[in-house]
């Protein structure tokens, strides 16, 4: 499989495989999400491909996607809904002006089960993280998704001791090159 970035006008044509790999890795455990999860996602991503600084990968071959990644910027003033609001109470709003804001955000990373181990993980992580103003990428995943957060670490992710409040076992990772991983504790 060869991992291509992907224009935001030109995934309605991936559209289907997209979902459908969202829904094989998501409806497993450790995250159990109902396989319909795939479908919501797919228009989720179309609203998602209008944010600024907004990048997708694909993992392809021939009429087959084995996997996906997106990222895009997060915004000056940082968002409150969803986990964002506990993250930054989390962080504060100094790191969290200084750490996020501006950086890079992997929101979605997924790898069909029949491609894992291939090293497309890795691939389409660095794909869409390439151009991360000064390094400064970050993520969010749970402790619980134990596979995810091993692949990260591995990856050279760096995780954020906090506890985010409201979202237990949330972790926000911080991306290799992230200036402010160097003040974090040893992984």
């Amino acid at each position: 499989m060869r991992v291509r970035l992907i224009e935001g006008g030109s995934l309605p044509a991936y559209a289907d495989r997209i979902g459908q790999v969202y829904a094989d890795v998501f409806s497993s455990p450790p995250w159990n999400e109902d396989r319909s999860t795939g479908a919501l996602y797919v228009e989720r991503l179309a609203a998602d491909a209008g944010r600024p600084g907004f990048t997708a990968a694909l993992a392809l071959e021939a009429d087959t996607v084995g996997g996906f990644a997106t990222a895009w910027t997060t915004p000056g003033t940082f968002p409150s809904g969803r986990s964002y609001g506990p993250v930054a109470e989390a962080l504060g709003p100094d790191r969290t002006a200084a750490w996020l804001c501006g950086g890079l955000e992997v929101n979605e990373l997924a790898v069909a089960p029949a491609a894992r181990g291939t090293g497309l993980g890795a691939a389409l992580l660095s794909a869409v993280t390439e151009t991360a103003p000064d390094g400064r990428c970050w993520l969010l995943t749970y402790a619980h998704a134990e596979a995810a957060l091993g692949f990260y670490r591995r990856a050279g992710w760096h995780p954020v001791p906090v506890a985010v409040p409201r979202r237990p076992g949330l972790v926000v990772l911080l991306g290799p090159d992230h200036p402010a991983a160097a003040g974090l504790a040893p992984r």
